[in-house]
């Protein structure tokens, strides 16, 4: 059976190697995990839900209702409701955490909807882009694309991302965010105009952390995605041909370290086990004055 990853016909091209964010940044940062997640087949069985996820999901799926609400709905108790309706369950530690939380979440995307232009429709919600460069075949979701009024009366195109996690965020994290970027090259390629601004809504902060790449900079993220693919594919295709069990840990190497602790597939993994505690589901929660 002829793969995705080889040419069809002695002498044609090598295909373009299918991927996303996600996936090259999994291989960065644990090739034993990579192999779990995206090799093996049926895959291992994850660790039980995290609340954190959950919290994530809830918002997000909120605000993309929002959006698809009609504009003369476009209220903050709107968001709040859909953000009731669709709240997800899975993680907390009880039905006391679970409900503090879900208040938590309506009042931040009450607060957040308030800072928007009801009026001011995106170009795309939840939309998935894109794009092929000489390499890959890079694709992904993004929460919001807009089209904003530019100061020589253009319109300009940004990439908008959601944030729900505690951690604190700033500038930086747009700048190298790979995954910005190459949603951003995808954009560009989709509308045939040029799309270099990529923000971070960090909601439970109301912080909004932006940065407008040039076509270097966006070049260089994508020759690091491709360099990353380079060596997924290599690995992809060892696995198929079979890695005997002895070199599995060669190709697939584990990387202990803090993440571990984390990690959907730590019960079969000793030295992600041996790395640290286990974190319990609802330990990602952000603290109580988010």
């Amino acid at each position: 059976m002829v793969t995705t990853d080889q040419p069809i016909l002695p002498g044609m091209p090598r295909r373009l190697y299918p991927c996303t964010p996600t996936r090259l940044s999994t291989w960065l940062d644990c090739p034993r995990r990579y192999r779990m997640a995206y090799l093996h087949r049926p895959a291992p069985a994850k660790g039980p839900p995290w609340a954190h996820n959950s919290f994530g999901a809830s918002v997000h799926n909120a605000l993309a209702g929002w959006w698809r609400l009609r504009r003369a709905e476009r209220t903050g108790p709107a968001a709040g409701d859909l953000l009731d309706r669709g709240w997800i369950e899975e993680g907390y530690a009880g039905p006391a955490q679970s409900q503090a939380h879900r208040a938590r979440a309506r009042d931040m995307v009450e607060r957040y909807v308030a800072t928007l232009d009801p009026a001011a429709e995106p170009l795309g919600v939840e939309r998935t882009v894109g794009a092929a460069t000489a390499q890959i075949v890079v694709s992904g979701r993004i929460d919001r694309l807009d089209a904003r009024r530019g100061r020589a009366g253009d319109t300009e195109l940004a990439v908008v991302d959601y944030k729900t996690g505690r951690r604190a965020l700033g500038t930086d994290d747009a700048r190298t965010s790979m995954a910005l970027a190459l949603y951003a090259v995808a954009v560009a390629r989709i509308f045939h105009k040029p799309c270099r601004r990529v923000e971070l809504h960090h909601l439970p902060k109301g912080e909004i952390h932006a940065w407008d790449h040039t076509e270097a900079t966006l070049s260089r993220h994508v020759q690091r995605a491709e360099a990353i693919a380079a060596e997924c594919r290599q690995a992809d295709e060892r696995f198929r041909a079979g890695v005997p069990g002895g070199e599995t840990d060669e190709v697939f190497p584990p990387r202990p370290g803090p993440g571990c602790g984390w990690c959907d597939f730590r019960a079969l993994c000793p030295e992600g086990a041996a790395a640290g505690p286990a974190h319990r589901p609802w330990d990602g929660l952000a603290d109580a004055e988010y």
